[in-house]
């Protein structure tokens, strides 16, 4: 049984209104040290992604489809981290570590959703970039920013849809007296194992979510390479080559640093017993500060106007 704080108990977990979120377990005396990396990266996030959003917004020449996306991304990464990251710091520094069921069920669902909504603006991203290296001559046509915005919206739409009934069903369940959640976070599944009853539909439709959301966008993000690398290979041209790949080198670098640890942290959750708790919760953890860190070093170091115009900001100031 772990140990807690004292202090932690102000709502204890038999309060129904409450589940108690333990920080990392295992690591508890390394809070402290754990939460000035958490607060470094969640500033640079915020930096960052804002810095995006500021300077595609103050540009006339960067109201494009590619920095329409761009700030879609922004904007996705500002709330995944936003969702966990200040409530992990509250842990972390004060040891405020209850949580009424209500609040636990809305971080849950903004979380997911915006997880989702990340994954479907890399869909995206994949073809925009198929458009452009397999038909630059309609890039202007086909990709407009009406077009990607609608686009956009119909990932938004899919996010909430395919995310809203996981709290719902969650709600209708009844919960053990043990509400103590060995997490930063009201992840699903560890939310799901606190249940007293059938929690199978739950789990399945949790799982159909991890292989259906995450699997179909990652086949139509591979679809959209294979096409790339089956145009790529009907040219001759080596400069081309090296010109259409490094177009792409950020969406990729994006997506395996998004995907890998939330395809790790999903499977881990549900089939490996034998990892010990701190190691997932941390890579769970990463999932929600690594990725939404280095997606705006990613494209500001990849994509030359961007960078131009971030250091005519840097040096006006």
């Amino acid at each position: 049984m772990l140990q807690l704080p004292h202090a932690s108990f102000n709502l204890t977990p038999s309060d129904p209104s409450a589940f108690i979120l333990t920080g990392i377990p295992g690591l508890q005396d390394a809070h402290i040290w754990i939460s000035i990396l958490f607060s470094m990266f969640y500033i640079i996030i915020l930096l960052g992604n804002f810095m995006v959003l500021f300077i595609v917004s103050k540009e006339q020449t960067l109201h494009k489809p590619m920095y329409l996306l761009l700030c879609m991304l922004a904007l996705t990464d500002i709330n995944t981290s936003s969702s966990v990251i200040p409530k992990a710091l509250c842990i972390f520094w004060f040891n405020l570590k209850s949580i009424t069921v209500g609040g636990c069920l809305t971080q849950m669902f903004f979380l997911h959703a915006a997880s989702v909504m990340h994954s479907a603006v890399l869909v995206i991203m994949a073809f925009d970039r198929y458009v452009a290296i397999c038909n630059p001559l309609r890039y202007s046509t086909i990709l407009t920013s009406t077009r990607v915005a609608k686009l956009g919206l119909v990932g938004l739409i899919r996010a909430v849809l395919f995310i809203l009934p996981l709290p719902l069903l969650l709600k209708r369940q009844p919960f053990c007296t043990n509400r103590i959640i060995p997490h930063t976070y009201c992840d699903h599944m560890a939310v799901v194992k606190l249940s007293c009853g059938d929690i199978i539909v739950n789990w399945m439709y949790g799982l159909v979510i991890a292989f259906v959301v995450n699997g179909l966008d990652l086949m139509l993000i591979a679809l959209s390479y294979g096409l790339i690398i089956r145009a790529l290979l009907r040219i001759s041209s080596k400069r081309a080559h090296q010109k259409a790949l490094s177009t792409c080198t950020a969406h990729i670098c994006v997506i395996l640093t998004s995907y890998t640890p939330s395809l790790f942290s999903s499977l881990t959750h549900r089939f490996s017993e034998g990892i010990a708790p701190h190691v997932h919760i941390i890579l769970a953890n990463l999932y929600f500060l690594v990725p939404p860190m280095l997606n705006p070093i990613f494209y500001g170091v990849k994509t030359k106007e961007l960078c131009d115009k971030v250091g005519k900001y840097i040096c006006r100031k």
